[in-house]
């Protein structure tokens, strides 16, 4: 467990930003809530057959349940679900990455008022050269040209990013003894509680081509099972301000990745933006050390 809650940074990193990349693969071949509807039903029978032989114990209180259940519209339904169908709508992906850019920094701002976590000065230093360094990573991705790019779609994209700052800092205070595996079914069955009610006002015709199946099969099982149970894990064990700083890391992952795979260009100025988040997120965790 040691071994695992030391590589759990890394390995989620990579993990959760090919998120980006199955989402891309998949995208046009299935409506958005419809996609994330068929994908968090796929991933139960999955987590409850791993929790019938893992599972320490199971949520019976009622309130517990209830916050599971919460804790699983803020972070998987409303988030995904927002960002999916402001892109649906024609907002650039660049400009909601840079959107979803902010949640280190908000969710910091939360933990400190409901959870009165102390956030060094050397922190917030560290996230803004975080930050800097998003903008000139995702800077030659923003196309302002799009008609996207709207005051409903923007809205949509920050509505995203405040649920699943508010979804960890929720997670951390009101579900920290619950079983990681029982508690994430819960968290699914609430994030369908979102979804499905909204994917009956999208055609449900799915053209199942061989990306659709790879991108359904890689989402369900590396970042609904895996990456997700990683984040829990990080979110017990950690400071919640410091496991937001990781999703700095993520563009960097995506950004690479889409080089190798989709010959998407990689520029000096983004190599340069990448080693800025690098050495934020690595000032953020080693000042953590030293407390």
């Amino acid at each position: 467990m040691k071994f695992l809650t030391k590589a759990a940074p890394v390995i989620f990193v990579l993990l959760w930003s090919t998120g980006f990349v199955g989402s891309k693969l998949g995208a046009p071949y299935i409506d958005p809530m419809v996609f994330l509807t068929v994908r968090f039903f796929s991933v139960l029978p999955i987590l409850i057959v791993l929790a019938l032989f893992l599972a320490r114990s199971w949520p019976i209180q009622p309130l517990a349940i209830i916050h599971c259940l919460v804790t699983g519209m803020l972070v998987h339904g409303i988030y995904l679900g927002g960002i999916f169908w402001a892109i649906k709508q024609g907002m650039p992906a660049g400009a909601s990455s840079i959107i979803v850019g902010l949640q280190p920094v908000l969710t910091a701002l939360i933990a400190v008022v409901l959870l009165n976590e102390t956030v060094s000065r050397n922190h917030w230093i560290s996230m803004a050269i975080g930050a800097g360094g998003l903008v000139l990573v995702l800077g030659p991705k923003f196309d302002i040209t799009g008609t996207g790019i709207t005051a409903i779609t923007i809205c949509a994209a920050f509505f995203s990013v405040a649920a699943i700052s508010l979804g960890t800092v929720y997670q951390k205070r009101l579900v920290p003894n619950t079983d990681l595996l029982t508690a994430t079914i819960w968290q699914y069955v609430g994030a369908l509680m979102i979804t499905t009610p909204l994917s009956l006002f999208e055609s449900w015709q799915i053209t199942w081509s061989g990306e659709l199946v790879f991108a359904m099969v890689w989402l369900v099982l590396v970042l609904s099972v895996g990456a997700i149970l990683l984040l829990m894990l990080l979110i017990r064990e950690g400071a919640v301000s410091q496991v937001a700083s990781l999703f700095y890391l993520v563009p960097v992952a995506t950004a690479v990745e889409s080089y190798f795979l989709f010959d998407e260009t990689l520029t000096f100025v983004q190599v340069g933006g990448m080693a800025l988040i690098i050495a934020a997120v690595l000032m953020i965790r080693q000042s953590a050390r030293k407390a």
